[in-house]
């Protein structure tokens, strides 16, 4: 099998593998598919995992840029779409020289947005980016599909397929999630990897290890007639096939130059520097630059903002609103197994992959600014189960660490408070106590209220609430619930 046949299956598997994490609704499938997402370069070193560190950069020295021709799932796409846009016109390509001021550029603003607005700089970063394309564009499309399947299965008497809520998780990140689709798909129909090699992050700084590969597409200048296929077949733009040169940085080991030459003059192999007049050494101070940039991300740490606490502005009972309001809260709830808010925001790469695999519809993207694009829970759809651990499970960047289901049952992400001015005892006298006997961790008892003789109100005791939510789902006063769930900064044990 030949070099290109050999990436290009390994891309398939993984560009394959990881949209199927993204779209995956029976949550099984991250328990063989999860360490795809894992190998990811950023959330790499965020969550510290020195090991995917160490390989990641073993082969880029080794082979080049292969982490953004076969790992990277935005990469893969880029590729796809240059592929599709070929069949209109061949030979399309043309060298172009490096944007080599725009690509420090942008990733001295992304470096310093990781120290200082973490949600913010995560928005250019390939897998984040491409994650968000498919939870929050495409997995509705194929949420809809799957129910039209289940609607036929039932007629059928079969349960091949079951039904799943389809709902808008969030208007501006999808806003944003069109945006960066758009305009990616644009520049790759175009030119090829043209977002790849001027904005993104990643590709810069391994692009700049990679030139100093061991293993690199060479042409040798012997063989070589000058014909300009490999130029005009290039979707790096990385050849000059006149100067018999190839800007390493740019070049992703796609191995379509190899196909292309007719004569043999092109190889992968183990590299041997031309004679100093015809090497390219214009890039040696950019890279020893870049390379300490690389080394600073691995102990990032953002400032966290906090928002507005709720102030009670509706009269309680039942209103003609049916839907449940979003309470403003003034410490998000995060994730059990978050740790505490300063390490899930110092951590989130905002790819959501625990939205897409929340199986209770309680995770959505922030888009308040402090926490922009990073999950948070809410609670008008369902609660969070004790028993569930998937988010943990799933998280490749070390914001939601992994946790055991008695785990989560101890862990205090957030605690209870009761707004007297929305509970329907309280203000209208008649009995409920829908919250306490929801309530898992049984945080929640109702006590008699002296305004109403024999009627019963709740009574939250803060430290054995676990902040699961389901008091505030559960509760029949709309459109803001009488008891909702404020964030803990620091997640505790009971």
């Amino acid at each position: 099998m030949k070099l290109k046949q050999i990436r290009a299956v390994l891309a398939a598997i993984f560009w394959i593998g990881i949209s199927l994490l993204f779209l995956d609704i029976s949550g099984a499938l991250h328990v063989w598919l999860g360490w795809m997402a894992k190998l990811q370069f950023l959330p790499s070193i965020l969550a510290l995992n020195i090991g995917v560190i160490l390989l990641v950069t073993a082969l880029t020295l080794l082979f080049g840029r292969i982490y953004c021709s076969v790992i990277c799932p935005l990469g893969v796409y880029q590729d796809i779409v240059s592929r599709i846009a070929g069949k209109f016109k061949k030979n399309r390509f043309r060298f172009s020289p490096e944007r080599r001021k725009l690509r420090l550029i942008v990733l001295g603003i992304f470096v310093v947005l990781l120290f200082v607005f973490t949600p913010l700089a995560v928005i250019i970063e390939p897998y984040s980016a491409y994650g968000k394309i498919v939870t929050l564009i495409f997995k509705p499309v194929y949420e809809f599909f799957n129910n039209l399947l289940a609607s036929v299965a039932e007629h059928y008497d079969s349960y091949a397929f079951y039904q799943v809520d389809v709902w808008l998780k969030s208007g501006i990140g999808l806003a944003i999630a069109l945006v960066t689709w758009i305009v990616v798909t644009i520049i790759s129909w175009k030119s090829g990897r043209g977002y790849c090699n001027s904005f993104c992050p990643v590709g810069t700084v391994l692009g700049y290890m990679s030139k100093k590969s061991v293993f690199r597409i060479q042409i040798d200048d012997n063989k070589c007639v000058s014909c300009t296929l490999c130029e005009k077949n290039c979707k790096a733009q990385a050849i000059d096939s006149k100067a018999h040169q190839i800007d390493y940085s740019r070049c992703v080991s796609c191995m379509n130059c190899i196909e292309k030459c007719h004569k043999g003059a092109i190889s992968f192999s183990k590299y041997v520097s031309k004679p100093a007049a015809e090497s390219d050494t214009k890039s040696d101070e950019p890279q020893d630059s870049t390379r300490r940039k690389l080394l600073t991300t691995a102990s990032i740490l953002a400032v966290s903002g906090v928002v507005k606490a709720q102030e009670k502005k509706f009269d309680g009972g039942f209103a003609v609103i049916e839907k449940k309001q979003i309470p403003e809260r003034e410490v998000p709830v995060k994730p059990a197994g978050s740790i505490s808010l300063k390490n899930f925001t110092s951590h989130c790469v905002g790819c959501q992959l625990c939205v897409a695999e929340c199986p209770n519809g309680v995770l959505r993207p922030s888009e308040k600014l402090s926490t922009f694009m990073q999950p948070e829970l809410s609670f008008e759809l369902g609660y969070c189960r004790p028993e569930c651990t998937r988010c943990s499970e799933v998280c490749p960047a070390g914001a939601i660490v992994k946790i055991t289901r008695e785990e989560k049952t101890t862990i205090r992400a957030g605690h209870a408070v009761w707004i007297k001015d929305n509970c329907l005892p309280a203000v209208d006298g008649i009995s409920c106590g829908n919250c306490a006997k929801h309530c898992p961790s049984g945080a929640i008892t109702m006590v008699e209220y002296s305004e109403f003789p024999g009627v019963m109100i709740p009574s939250v005791n803060s430290e054995r609430c676990i902040g699961c939510g389901a008091c505030e789902h559960l509760c029949p006063s709309r459109p803001l619930s009488a008891i909702y769930v404020e964030g803990n900064l620091v997640h505790m044990d009971l």
